[in-house]
């Protein structure tokens, strides 16, 4: 027994610091944050890329549609970064006006392809690189509103992320994930004051500190937290575009989520044992806030995991535990479902999520599978397949 409730205190005291994390910047997103420049100094040079590794199904709508920007078209050029595509694809590629860049290696990596195509890309000609998953459809005003938001100073922009396709009840989980990340992660810190989380994609880093840092990141999954971390140790800024939309396709199959989950567990696991002690003495000594914010977001529970630890723990609590105890965990439960509550946007407050929901038992289970197959994860290529460039709505 008093290694049980060891156990159970050291669990306490993670989860319950876990849910206070993600309550107070739950609550702090709730605030609004939003792009106060309207006009720019001048027109900035873009190169949108688009990296894909057998991406055949998606990439020529996506090619075309990022074509279609509201902004001078002598501008920004579209570059789609093919690795291992098929021939018939890159034929109706070239008919495109891009830039085709074709790549390939014995191990793919996104930052293998984009280390190669900045490579032959010129140099002192783009102001900012924007990067584009091979799925990612840009609202038409987004390259307009990044060139507002580099007037601020900030080396980096994350755009907002949000779902494609909400056509089945793990695709509206992992939108509603998505959303509880954005405010949480993002617009929350923007708020506080602190630097927002990239995410991979969607996202604008000035070129030539861009083209400079990634010599350097030779990352297999994971290469954005990389990027993140390694910015905020140099105290370079991250702002956070609320009103700049990106849809990105979420997942519909069970083994693409668990797939996908099983990387991005095992690439927080890696930076955070590699981070940490490094941003924890750059807090105590040169009071960098941001780094260590980072570092501690990479040992929280993966939402869906902490919702589902605490069901469980309440519900044997109830069972076993004295009163006190119990209050304690009940509390720490209805703290963790209002960040929930706080971030999850309006619009997926109906029939369709309630429908969703009898299925969060099965992700997680999924998860925790995940998390007991993550070894080796971040070492080797895990490619997250798309189908469908069109939104969707229809469950």
């Amino acid at each position: 027994m008093i290694i049980i409730n060891v156990i159970q205190y050291i669990l306490l005291v993670y989860l319950g610091l876990s849910t206070l994390y993600i309550l107070i910047f739950g609550f702090s997103g709730l605030f609004p944050w939003r792009l106060k420049i309207k006009e720019a100094e001048k027109q900035r040079r873009f190169a949108v890329m688009i990296p894909g590794y057998k991406e055949d199904e998606v990439i020529l709508e996506v090619a075309e549609d990022a074509t279609q920007q509201n902004y001078p078209e002598e501008k920004f050029d579209v570059i789609v970064i093919a690795d291992s595509f098929k021939n018939e694809t890159l034929e109706k590629l070239k008919e495109l006006p891009i830039k085709l860049i074709e790549v390939s290696f014995e191990k793919s990596t996104k930052a293998k392809a984009l280390n190669k195509t900045m490579n032959q890309l010129p140099d002192d000609y783009y102001d900012i690189a924007v990067v584009l998953d091979a799925d990612n459809l840009m609202e038409k005003d987004f390259l307009h509103k990044m060139n507002l938001a580099f007037e601020k100073g900030h080396y980096a922009v994350q755009g907002h992320r949000i779902a494609k396709n909400t056509n089945n009840s793990f695709a509206i989980l992992d939108a509603i994930s998505e959303e509880i990340n954005n405010n949480i992660f993002r617009k929350g810190h923007r708020v506080i004051g602190l630097s927002a989380a990239i995410i991979g994609s969607g996202m604008g880093i000035k070129y030539d500190f861009f083209k400079d840092l990634m010599k350097n990141i030779h990352a297999v999954g994971g290469f954005d937290k990389e990027i993140e971390l390694k910015m905020l140790k140099e105290r370079k800024s991250i702002d956070y575009l609320n009103h700049a939309y990106v849809l990105d396709e979420k997942v519909q199959k069970a083994d693409v989520f668990s797939n996908q989950r099983r990387r991005w567990l095992s690439a927080q696991l890696h930076y955070f044992s590699k981070d940490f002690a490094t941003a924890l003495w750059h807090l105590l000594s040169r009071g960098n806030l941001d780094y260590f914010d980072k570092a501690i977001q990479f040992i929280q529970p993966p939402r869906i995991m902490l919702l589902g630890f605490l069901l469980i723990i309440c519900i044997l609590s109830i069972i076993f535990n004295p009163l006190a105890i119990t209050i304690a965990w009940l509390a720490v439960l209805a703290s963790c479902i209002l960040a929930f509550l706080f971030s999850i946007p309006g619009r997926f407050y109906n029939a369709k999520t309630l429908k969703a929901i009898i299925t969060l038992p099965r992700g997680f289970f999924l998860m925790f599978l995940s998390l007991l197959k993550i070894r080796g994860a971040n070492k080797r290529f895990i490619h997250t397949q798309h189908t469908s460039t069109k939104q969707n709505t229809q469950n």
